[in-house]
């Protein structure tokens, strides 16, 4: 299932959501600033990127201009504990979906992503099934 982690006022949030539907893409959507990441979906985000908590994190966000903490020093317990309280820290919108994490929107990286779902659930509608 494709998980969307969004924020509501997040204009670039809006345009993944409509690029989805647009190509009738199903997925789940939830909303960080009503209901934030919990320890374990932030786990789970963090071992599809490849830098870390440095992919996504918004150091130039309010959230982290108002911490009065260098993240680089943070553990990452003490950074996830950090992302938890305070969910505008973290880039968006997210999207994760079979081993691929898409952090921020581009538009072509969009599109990459809507051509390879379709042609993926092309070839699964053309697999023959058995009869009996």
């Amino acid at each position: 299932m494709i998980q969307l982690y969004t924020f509501s006022s997040c204009t670039s949030c809006r345009k993944a959501r409509d690029i989805l539907n647009k190509h009738q893409i199903p997925f789940k959507e939830k909303n960080m600033s009503i209901d934030p990441l919990t320890r374990e979906e932030l786990l789970h985000i963090l071992t599809y990127t490849t830098n870390g908590t440095t992919e996504i994190t918004s150091k130039r966000s309010q959230d982290v201009k108002n911490l009065s903490v260098e993240l680089d020093d943070l553990s990452l317990n003490e950074w996830i504990e950090l992302a938890v309280q305070h969910p505008g820290m973290l880039r968006r919108p997210l999207l994760v979906a079979d081993e691929q994490l898409i952090v921020g929107f581009n538009k072509e990286e969009y599109a990459g992503f809507v051509k390879k779902y379709k042609l993926k659930h092309a070839k699964e509608d053309l697999t023959p099934v058995a009869c009996s």
